[in-house]
């Protein structure tokens, strides 16, 4: 165990078709605690879940985002982890039009909306009465899983959706090795 976590905030997103649970990790990456949950506007409404998610990163002051990617039990990724992977495009075109450039990490997060369901129907909490609680407990899963694991191997989990912007310095997204990526190389590096 080499007990190496970077120190500052994480945000974690739980992306559903409705509503999205965030939750975030204190600064130096002990705990994570719920946050908020958002509704998903319907249509061509204006996105309103994006922007205030953006804000949440720039007040917190965000080390990084980690979005769960609900992949399927034989761990490929089918519809709802495609509607994730471009929920967190959306963020990161959303962060950048602010000048945030925050990494975001896609995390495997099966089966923690059942998690979160579980927990809290054993502290008494009827989960369909409290969708947007399951969301948050989810989305706290997700960020307490990323800091447990980082604790664990010292080495942040997930794949960087824009691994240019990641903070974590290795020969994959180190500027000063290698400032412009190869577009026939794929510059992703997976962790897990």
């Amino acid at each position: 165990m080499t007990d190496s976590v970077r120190r500052g905030v994480r945000l974690g997103v739980d992306v559903g078709s409705v509503r999205v649970g965030v939750a975030r990790s204190d600064l130096e990456g002990v705990l994570a605690v719920p946050v908020v949950t958002l509704a998903r506007p319907r249509g061509s409404a204006a996105r309103t879940d994006l922007a205030e998610l953006v804000s949440l990163v720039t007040e917190y002051e965000a080390l990084e985002v980690v979005v769960g990617l609900p992949l399927g039990l034989d761990g490929t990724e089918g519809a709802a982890a495609a509607a994730a992977r471009t929920y967190a495009e959306d963020l990161a075109a959303a962060l950048r039009e602010r000048g945030a450039e925050v990494p975001i990490r896609m995390l495997d997060e099966r089966l923690t909306t059942a998690q979160a369901s579980r927990g809290l129907a054993a502290a008494g909490r009827n989960s369909r009465d409290g969708r947007s609680v399951v969301d948050q407990a989810a989305a706290v899963i997700i960020v307490q899983h990323a800091l447990d694991a980082e604790r664990s191997t010292g080495i942040p989990p997930g794949t960087v959706l824009d691994p240019v912007t990641d903070p974590v310095t290795d020969p994959v997204t180190d500027p000063l090795t290698d400032p412009v990526p190869d577009s026939s190389d794929d510059t992703r590096k997976d962790h897990a």
